[in-house]
């Protein structure tokens, strides 16, 4: 029953978060639900939310919801990634943003973007999906107010695997949580009635830790996220120097310089959609992003450099043979 602070604690050690200030389970829009609530509530004389056009459409939804539940007085804001700091003014109750972008694998300044809302008196909450478990993440030295994140993709719990949420020490006793549950009651075995949350960061644990997809975590013990990035970004200059020598025709669309993006390569080209299906049935699992993205994303915990040159050899073959141009692979799926 204590998975979800032990493992909690284990995913706050990669991301620079206090002991006791991140917990795991429930999914992932649960967790920016309850993070976004949570954050709007100490500015009920705001009603302004900046996001920006390279967050996860997911983050967005699942605040269009919250919103329309709340009563439909709050604005989503959906402004350039390089405006997002513009747009922050004194109507901005909460800043809602990916740190990496999820198609390109761009990299926002968590630092700067968390100081700039501070100074117009809103709160943050950093979506951390493809971020936690591949690039140095410092949410304490960000005085970042809320985090969220998964663990089924960097910190390769799996699919399915639960989210994770963080609050800031200074917020972590004040935030009632929106939504309330059995495991985040003060005391959940007294079956009481009346709810009480929990003192810390128990109160933003819904329900029962899902046992199985949290031992998963487990080999997270020892690891150190500088040596983690150090091998992500030899790993990925490598897929790129490779693709870029061997396959003109696609366009490198993350940022060249390895310090600002993610643990992930994306390109681009007219037909991505059947060039990834060439490449999956050639047992080479990357992922395609409309409108035209093809992207691999690198997890350094299991990758060698024979993988990333097995990749670009198998993409050389097919671009050179267009072995992507058959009705098979321009066929769509409902998963890409």
């Amino acid at each position: 029953m204590g998975s979800s602070t032990r493992i909690g604690d284990r995913i706050g050690r990669l991301i620079v978060a206090p002991e006791g200030a991140v917990i795991v389970g429930d999914m992932l829009s649960l967790k920016v639900c309850q993070a976004l609530a949570a954050a709007l509530e100490p500015r009920p004389d705001r009603n302004g939310v900046v996001s920006d056009s390279g967050n996860s459409p997911s983050d967005l939804y699942t605040a269009g919801g919250l919103f329309r539940a709340l009563g439909g007085s709050h604005d989503l804001r959906i402004v350039d990634p390089d405006a997002v700091a513009d747009a922050v003014d004194e109507s901005v109750a909460v800043v809602l943003l990916t740190e990496v972008d999820y198609r390109t694998g761009r990299c926002h300044d968590m630092g700067a973007l968390t100081a700039t809302a501070h100074a117009a008196g809103a709160l943050t909450a950093w979506d951390l999906a493809h971020s936690a478990g591949a690039i140095d993440v410092d949410l304490a030295g960000c005085d970042v107010d809320f985090a969220v994140g998964y663990t089924n993709k960097y910190l390769n719990g799996g699919p399915g695997s639960p989210g994770v949420i963080f609050l800031s020490e200074a917020l972590i006793d004040e935030v009632r949580p929106e939504l309330s549950g059995w495991l985040d009651h003060e005391a959940p075995f007294a079956f009481d009635l009346d709810f009480r949350p929990d003192p810390g960061i128990g109160r933003m644990r819904i329900g029962t830790p899902p046992v199985l997809a949290l031992a998963a975590l487990d080999a997270w013990e020892g690891v150190e996220m500088a040596d983690v990035r150090a091998r992500s970004i030899e790993l990925s200059e490598r897929l790129i120097a490779g693709v870029e020598a061997s396959c003109p025709t696609l366009d490198l669309a993350s940022p060249r310089n390895p310090d600002k993006r993610g643990s992930q390569a994306a390109f681009r080209h007219p037909e991505g959609y059947a060039v990834m299906q060439a490449l999956i049935a050639r047992r080479v699992i990357g992922d395609f992003r409309a409108p035209d993205l093809i992207r691999f994303s690198i997890t350094p915990l299991y990758l060698e450099e024979a993988d990333i040159d097995r990749v670009v050899e198998i993409l050389g073959e097919i671009m050179a043979t267009d072995g992507w141009d058959t009705p098979e692979h321009r066929k769509r799926k409902a998963v890409t």
